[in-house]
C-alpha cells in the first residue's frame, strides 16, 4: 500500500493531484515519485499500480544474452494503448497508462471481456492493449484489425501490489475465462535464438509491431523495421510535437533491425524511408492550404452517448499542443458514433508562418 503522507507529499510536490472523473474519485500519480511509477492510482478500497517502464532491446542476441539469463517467454507486441481494468466498489474501471479514467475503453470493455471475471477475482487487475482503426488515441493499427476495436491482455496485476502473476497462472485464467489474449509464442531458451529470429522476420512481413520479452522479474521489447518506418510515416504530419530523438532512434532500430536478421538493403527500402518522411509533411502541407489547419480526423463507437461526450471532455482537458474538435455524434446500427478531429496546433502554427511569407532564423 502507498500511506497518507506519501499521497499528501506528492500532491504538495506536484507529482500527483485528486480526480474525480465520471463519479469516481481518487489520487493518480501524473509523474514518478519515489519507488511509486506515474499513472498509479489510490483509490479508497485500493492502489492500483501504474504499469512499469520496459526497456528496448536494440540488438537481439546480445541483449537477450546480456538481460536474460535463462529461458524466457516471448509475445506478440500489439500496436494499441496500454489499459488496466479492475473493480472498485461495484463498478468496473478502465485506467489509462497516465491513470487517466477512459471512458471509451470503459464503455466498450463488456464487448470483449467477460465481466463476471471480477465478480470470481475482485483483486485482480488485468492488463490490456486496445487497438483498432476506431481507437481515439493513436493512429496506428495492427494490419489485423480491419475496423472498430479489439482488446488483448497481455499481463495480470494485484490490487496494492507491483507484481504481475506468474506467466503459467495468467495463462490459466486466460484459458478459464476465455480472455482475448496477445498471441504468446512460447518459452525459449538462448539456443533458440536463430528460431526467434525466423519469427520476427515473419512478423516484420506480416507488419506486427515486435514483440516482449518476459521473466518473473524482467521484461524488455524488440520492435521490427516495419513498425519503426510506420511511426516514421504516421508522425511526419505532425513531427514538431516529438523531439527529434524519436525519429533518430527509430532510424537506428530500423538499421539494426535489419543487419542482425540480414535484410538486404533496396532501393525499395530508401524510396520507403523517403516517402515515410515526406508524405506525412506534403499532407499537413495540402491540408493547411485547405482548410488552414493541420489535423487527423478519429472515428470511435459507444454504446451510451454520455460516454462520448465523456472521452470528449477528457481529451479537451488533458491534451497539449493539441486542439480537439467534434465533428459529429450520430446514432448508427445501435451505437452512437463519434468523429472529431485532432488539430496539430504546433505544425499548423509553423506552416501559418512559413506559408504566409515569414521569416525562420536557423
Amino acid at each position: 500500500m502507498i500511506d497518507a503522507d506519501t499521497v499528501k507529499e506528492a500532491v504538495r510536490q506536484r507529482k500527483a493531484k485528486s480526480e474525480s472523473f465520471l463519479g469516481f474519485e481518487y489520487f493518480r500519480f501524473s509523474d514518478d515519485f519515489r519507488d511509486v511509477p506515474r499513472g498509479t492510482a489510490v483509490f479508497q478500497d485500493a492502489v492500483i499500480w501504474g504499469y512499469p517502464h520496459i526497456g528496448r532491446i536494440f540488438v537481439l542476441e546480445r541483449g537477450l544474452k546480456e538481460q536474460f539469463k535463462g529461458p524466457f517467454w516471448v509475445e506478440e507486441k500489439v500496436d494499441g494503448y496500454n489499459i488496466r481494468v479492475f473493480r472498485t466498489g461495484d463498478r468496473i474501471v478502465a485506467l489509462s497508462r497516465g491513470g487517466y479514467i477512459c471512458p471509451f475503453t470503459l464503455d466498450r470493455i463488456g464487448d470483449f471481456i467477460d465481466l463476471n471475471f471480477f465478480e470470481d477475482n475482485p483483486d485482480l487487475v488485468l492488463c490490456v492493449e486496445v487497438a483498432g482503426p476506431e481507437n481515439p488515441y493513436i493512429e496506428e493499427s495492427p494490419p489485423y484489425i480491419k475496423e472498430d476495436i479489439m482488446v488483448f491482455v497481455f499481463d495480470i496485476m494485484k490490487k496494492n501490489s507491483k507484481e504481475f502473476l506468474p506467466q503459467e497462472e495468467k495463462l490459466r485464467l486466460i484459458e478459464r475465462y476465455s480472455l482475448p489474449s496477445v498471441e504468446v509464442f512460447g518459452l525459449f531458451t538462448h539456443e533458440e535464438i536463430p528460431k526467434l529470429k525466423d519469427l520476427l522476420y515473419r512478423l516484420n512481413e506480416e507488419g506486427r509491431e515486435g514483440v516482449v520479452f518476459k521473466t518473473k522479474d524482467r521484461r524488455a521489447k524488440y520492435i521490427t523495421s516495419y513498425a519503426n518506418l510506420s511511426d516514421i510515416r504516421i508522425t511526419a504530419k505532425n513531427m514538431l510535437q516529438l523531439p527529434p530523438e524519436y525519429y533518430t532512434n527509430r532510424l537506428l532500430r530500423l538499421v539494426l533491425f535489419m543487419e542482425e536478421e540480414g535484410i538486404e538493403r533496396t532501393e525499395h527500402l530508401y524510396e520507403e524511408l523517403g516517402r515515410a518522411f515526406v508524405d506525412g509533411l506534403f499532407e499537413a502541407i495540402d491540408q493547411f492550404k485547405r482548410e488552414h489547419k493541420v489535423y487527423k480526423t478519429f472515428r470511435c463507437r459507444f454504446h451510451k452517448k454520455e460516454n462520448a461526450i465523456a472521452l470528449l471532455e477528457l481529451l479537451q482537458r488533458t491534451s497539449r499542443h493539441i486542439q480537439v474538435i467534434e465533428r459529429g455524434l450520430e446514432e448508427e446500427n445501435g451505437m452512437w458514433v463519434l468523429t472529431f478531429d485532432k488539430v496539430f496546433l504546433n505544425m499548423t502554427g509553423l506552416l501559418g508562418h512559413l506559408l504566409g511569407g515569414g521569416l525562420v532564423f536557423d
